[in-house]
């Protein structure tokens, strides 16, 4: 199986867990909590701009968790707002008060509901010693994915600001 957490777009070959029940979605639940799934039972695991939203004390035990579930050589793809990159947009004497505000809500989630805010913060040091103590073997930078339309590859200023990561059990 392979598996897309926080989507909604349905694609063959993967199913989708979502925290809402919303259409198309096959398992509700949370990425801190993967315990309706077996041990090596998922091929893949796709989460966009999902990460963020796990506590900064629930981080490690959530890797840990999406590990267990994963296959041996399984794949976890990873993409997470980039705090340097929205850091640095943020305090470019350049950029609008309107950016600004949009950035700010970029780094700490719209908070639209209560399941739309940041708990943590990443840029790509800290996810690899998070995905390291996890025990993920590697991690990878790449530009995109090219499997969802979704926020990974989003670029509101002609940039993109996703760190994007495939990190190998």
């Amino acid at each position: 199986m392979k598996l897309n957490i926080g989507g909604e777009e349905p694609k063959n070959e993967w199913k989708i867990l979502n925290i809402q029940n919303k259409p198309h979605v096959d398992f509700v639940g949370d990425i801190s909590d993967l315990s309706q799934f077996g041990d090596n039972a998922i091929e893949e695991i796709y989460a966009s701009h999902v990460l963020e939203h796990v506590s900064q004390i629930k981080m490690l035990q959530t890797l840990k968790g999406i590990r267990r579930v994963l296959r041996p050589g399984g794949k976890f793809y990873i993409s997470v707002p980039d705090l340097d990159i929205l850091c640095h947009t943020f305090i470019n004497p350049i950029i609008t008060l309107d950016i600004k505000y949009h950035v700010m809500r970029m780094m700490f989630g719209g908070q639209i509901d209560p399941h739309d805010f940041h708990f943590f913060g990443w840029n790509q040091a800290l996810l690899w010693d998070q995905l390291t103590h996890a025990g993920f073997s590697s991690a990878e930078r790449v530009g995109s994915f090219g499997l969802f339309k979704d926020t990974s590859d989003y670029a509101p200023y002609g940039f993109p600001i996703s760190l994007n990561v495939i990190a190998t059990k």
